[in-house]
């Protein structure tokens, strides 16, 4: 393992698998390498073409954290992951770490493609929109010492599942490392802005986005999730979109791989 110095001297934990052109992995909320092992498994499956970063977010698992929190900060973690790797990456961003990967390429840095996996963003009516004191709640939740409350709020308002759903995880082995790290899911709230209020995508926020970008959805996942990526490729005049089968809000790293080394072959 290995690490890097963000901006603001917080150490980031990554892994690097291979050798040639660097592609950085992105999580979503709550996930980490501890808990979702697909980022190493596409690393080593592209590890003969490309030097993959797993590195774990800002507050989550091995990597520091540094308050107060701000986004530029996560951008500055991927911008010195960048600089390790010496030339210019392809950022590849799982559900709301796939606007972390925008907001990074729109901040200017030195990235050469993007990868975008079902960004959770709600442009209609297919789902109740996010409270528009998410973060709020989620910040009051984690003062008060009440980690479980936060995590239960994004599992119910973010999520979209149903209570009793949610009290059935709480007794399984999965809630424990969610509630560990459920300080962080308060920085994604921030990151997902006003992209989950059933209205348009912001005019401006990625403008200044001019590399390729590929945005994916499974072909079976939820319809505001289908949406979602149809309204964010759309929105990004060089963004095109790739329906993969059998998939929903998850892939297997196999499928992944292919449909990453597919795109940066054409890139």
């Amino acid at each position: 393992m290995s690490t890097a110095t963000s901006a603001d001297g917080t150490t980031i934990d990554f892994e690097a698998y291979g050798e040639g052109r660097p592609l950085i992995m992105v999580d979503g909320a709550t996930a980490h390498r501890a808990v979702n092992p697909a980022n190493d498994e596409v690393g080593k499956l592209l590890s003969d073409e490309f030097r993959t970063y797993v590195y774990d977010r800002r507050g989550r698992g091995r990597s520091g954290d540094t308050a107060p929190y701000a986004i530029q900060r996560e951008i500055e973690d991927i911008a010195a992951l960048i600089e390790d790797a010496g030339q210019p990456a392809t950022v590849f961003g799982w559900s709301s770490g796939a606007l972390l990967a925008l907001d990074a390429a729109a901040a200017g840095l030195p990235i050469a493609s993007l990868a975008l996996f079902e960004p959770p963003v709600v442009v209609d009516d297919s789902r109740p929109p996010l409270p528009s004191d998410y973060v709020e709640q989620l910040d009051a939740f984690v003062a008060a010492g009440r980690r479980d409350k936060a995590a239960e709020l994004f599992m119910t308002a973010a999520a979209g599942l149903p209570a009793e759903a949610v009290a059935g995880m709480k007794q399984s082995p999965f809630w424990a490392p969610v509630e560990e790290v459920a300080h962080t899911i308060s920085y994604d709230g921030r990151i997902m802005g006003t992209t989950m209020s059933g209205n348009p995508l912001p005019a401006d926020r990625w403008s200044a986005v001019t590399v390729p970008v590929l945005v994916m959805r499974g072909d079976k996942t939820w319809p505001t999730l289908v949406s979602g990526a149809e309204a964010m490729a759309a929105h990004l005049p060089t963004a095109t979109l790739k329906v993969v089968p059998g998939e929903n809000h998850s892939t297997e790293p196999a499928t992944l791989a292919d449909a990453l080394r597919e795109f940066a072959d054409l890139t």
